[in-house]
């Protein structure tokens, strides 16, 4: 029940981080920021994490059961890590300062929902397999 409890607790930061991009978005939305720097990724990007904290939240009741969704969550949080990791890497080797606190950031969400995955992986495994036409609660 514990480490049931601790899933449940890691999802919702994880999904309430994701979630938080809404405010960005608004505001890059109403101000029509993105068009005067060039940056028409900024609200598409901030809408799918917007979405996937949305659904990480309803994951919460029964996580076993939006593991495929629990996996894209991590392993998409550790690309954009990784992907930030090489900007920043090659900010700084042009002299231009750039924080790695968002490549943290990301990282260990996308690190968390891993061990999310794993702790269910675990829990599944010990409930025994299930029976044909039963699904594993």
């Amino acid at each position: 029940m514990k480490r049931e409890r601790m899933v449940q607790v890691a999802l919702v930061l994880v999904g309430l981080l994701y979630l938080s991009w809404f405010i960005p978005l608004l505001q890059a939305l109403w101000q029509s920021s993105w068009i005067q720097g060039n940056h028409e990724a900024f609200p598409m990007f901030t809408t799918v994490n917007t979405v996937l904290g949305v659904f990480l939240l309803l994951a919460v009741r029964r996580p076993a059961q939006h593991r495929l969704l629990i996996a894209f969550g991590a392993w998409s949080s550790l690309a954009h890590a990784s992907t930030m990791a090489i900007m920043t890497a090659e900010a700084r080797a042009h002299g231009i300062p750039r924080s790695p606190l968002d490549v943290v950031v990301i990282g260990t969400a996308g690190v968390v929902l891993l061990a999310v995955l794993a702790a269910l992986r675990e829990k599944s495994s010990s409930s025994g397999p299930a029976p044909i036409g039963e699904p594993r609660t």
